[in-house]
């Protein structure tokens, strides 16, 4: 039976380009895990989107001295032109300043009203007289008092990790003027995680089978250090959702951002069922027990994913269905969250401030999206912080990419076309030598071996294994060697270029999800009218918040992850290289641009 896969993947914020450390960092194996799944014929729902609020965004907007709405906006129509570049194959890319995201976020927040785990609380927050307006956490920034970082925000340490009291920051200011700032009382709400804590700590042992350990290690280690505490879900804010209570007051105070930015995982489901034919969809990830939700996040953000997120859908129960559809239905947890580390750039951190990046968009100006994905799936940060370093870079492209995998595919189709006229050489498949079916069963067991790693997010180990069945047929080659064989013993080398040819028809399935450019050129190559996948497209989208851009996916139906089907005298296409070879030159121009 089929699966129900969800592939959530964190929201961007609208405030800065995309650069490659996000795109490895969970984009990426998004994509490549959605795409696995698909060609393994399971219902996968892939969703992600603008994160449109918060501090980040306004402040961009203030630099800018442009509306927050403008500039988010604009980032996220360049979040769009990266991911198609990219291939990252959204089913809804959205957004979640969208009427449907506000209803969704709202709703989230009355049930978890109504089941008793919010309460009203004063606290103390900046306050900015000459601004007449409290201080949003992002716009303060201090001396942490855990760890004495310099530049920690009054609600989180960037550099320890840690969640910060606000009143304990130490020389508090202002990022953006507003000139000497005081302390004072607020009235807000908190979502109680204490009484969830129980809940979260038993979530979490019950995954402990499929979750990496890093991501174990850092929830489960900061709750038992830590406990989970109240935390509060409104701030004082101009811009965001309104918190849907009818009390003086309120009406100037928004959801807070770590609160309802979570929640876009939900509502665009649900947007991207409403979009459709068939509208209560998104219930066969949301409401299905037995659906698999996989959270493809950074590492920054394990906590929230981890130990907070849960504690909102188990805090919330059956209220929010009773609520929003008038079924008493619970909502579906999380099944992993397979967080990556950090990447670096030769060896330093990336900062967009000082241009030391390598940007999403830029890169593609200069680079084919296979070789760049390529290089950030076998470099990628699964268990700890990498590096992207330039000259790896061109060494990989020319080493591997080209050499191992591009070189035999190309050379064995070019020589096929040539010598048997652009035809499968028509073989008899009971005469294949105990060779060539040692090398078919070798590639056909690939399925498993490099499926196996799929399924439990270690994409850099299946890329690898993809690779060293590469290597296999390569040393096939070499042996049986049929540009020589032909010149005394065409059958023989028949019976080799068949062999290599269904071996390479099978490796294009086991790279597409990797490698889905290149790997759809090579399957035209052999005369195959169907596509391994389907299709991105843009859509404009019309709500009463005004009009924004979603990234959309139309599907391929059918199971693929399968062994090659090639037969004896298959007609071919004209075949092409598919890689570019780089010159070593690239590296000190690409190096010559950092930081400038």
């Amino acid at each position: 039976m089929p699966e129900n896969i969800l592939i959530a993947i964190a929201w961007p914020y609208a405030n800065a380009e995309i650069h490659v450390g996000n795109i490895t960092g969970s984009h990426l194996p998004g994509d490549i895990v959605a795409r696995y799944h698909r060609l393994k014929g399971n219902k996968v729902l892939m969703v992600s989107g603008t994160d449109s609020h918060g501090t980040p965004v306004v402040i961009a907007a203030d630099k800018a001295g442009r509306p927050v709405e403008e500039v988010y906006k604009e980032f996220h129509d360049g979040f769009l032109e990266v991911f198609q570049g990219w291939g990252i194959t959204y089913d809804l890319f959205t957004t979640t300043h969208t009427e449907n995201h506000f209803k969704v976020s709202q709703t989230i927040f009355l049930a978890l009203q109504k089941n008793g785990f919010l309460f009203k609380q004063l606290s103390k927050q900046w306050y900015s007289p000459s601004g007449k307006k409290f201080l949003p956490d992002r716009y303060v920034e201090g001396t942490c008092y855990i760890c004495a970082f310099e530049g920690a925000r009054s609600d989180q340490c960037d550099n320890c990790g840690n969640v910060l009291e606000p009143d304990k920051l130490i020389n508090p200011r202002a990022k953006t003027g507003y000139g000497a700032l005081e302390l004072r009382e607020t009235e807000h709400f908190y979502l109680d995680l204490s009484k969830l804590e129980p809940d979260v700590k038993k979530f979490l042992k019950e995954r402990a089978e499929h979750m990496r350990d890093t991501v174990l290690g850092e929830s489960l280690g900061k709750i038992e250090a830590e406990g989970l505490k109240p935390r509060p879900i409104t701030r004082d804010l101009d811009w965001g959702i309104p918190v849907p209570i009818d009390e003086k007051g309120w009406e100037t105070k928004k959801l807070y951002v770590w609160f309802e930015a979570v929640i876009g995982y939900l509502s665009a489901a649900v947007e991207w069922g409403q979009l459709s034919a068939e509208k209560e969809s998104w219930r066969e990830w949301w409401t299905n027990p037995k659906a698999k939700q996989f959270h493809f996040i950074g590492k920054d953000n394990i906590f929230f994913h981890t130990s907070l997120w849960p504690a909102e859908l188990m805090g919330v129960g059956s209220a929010f269905m009773e609520i929003f559809t008038g079924e008493e239905i619970p909502l579906t947890l999380p099944y992993d969250v397979p967080a990556n580390q950090f990447m670096n750039l030769e060896k330093q951190k990336i900062s967009g401030s000082r241009n030391w990046a390598v940007w999403g968009r830029d890169a593609l100006t200069r680079y084919d999206a296979d070789a760049l994905r390529y290089y950030l799936t076998a470099n990628m940060p699964e268990a700890k912080d990498s590096d992207w370093d330039w000259a790896e870079f061109v060494a990989r492209n020319n080493n591997e990419l080209v050499a191992t995998w591009g070189n035999l595919a190309n050379r064995v189709l070019s020589f096929c076309y040539k010598h048997w006229d652009g035809h499968v050489p028509d073989v008899d498949e009971t005469t294949l030598r105990p060779a060539d079916l040692d090398l078919i069963a070798t590639i056909e067991n690939g399925f498993d071996t490099v499926g196996t790693e799929l399924e439990a997010v270690r994409l850099r180990s299946s890329l690898g294994e993809a690779m060293k069945l590469a290597t296999a047929v390569n040393v096939y080659l070499d042996v049986n060697a049929p540009w020589t064989a032909i010149k005394t013993d065409k059958k023989a080398a028949a019976l080799t270029v068949f062999t290599a040819l269904k071996a390479i028809d099978s490796l294009k399935v086991m790279f597409s999800p990797f490698l889905p450019f290149t790997s759809e050129k090579l399957n035209t190559f052999f005369g195959n009218e169907a596509p391994l996948f389907g299709e991105q497209y843009v859509e404009e989208i019309k709500d009463s918040l005004g009009i924004h851009h979603g990234l959309k996916y139309r599907g391929v139906k059918g199971t693929q992850w399968k062994p090659s089907e090639l037969k004896p005298g298959a007609k071919l296409n004209q075949p092409a290289p598919l890689f570019k070879k780089l010159e070593e030159s690239v590296v000190e121009e690409e190096r010559a641009r950092l930081g400038r």
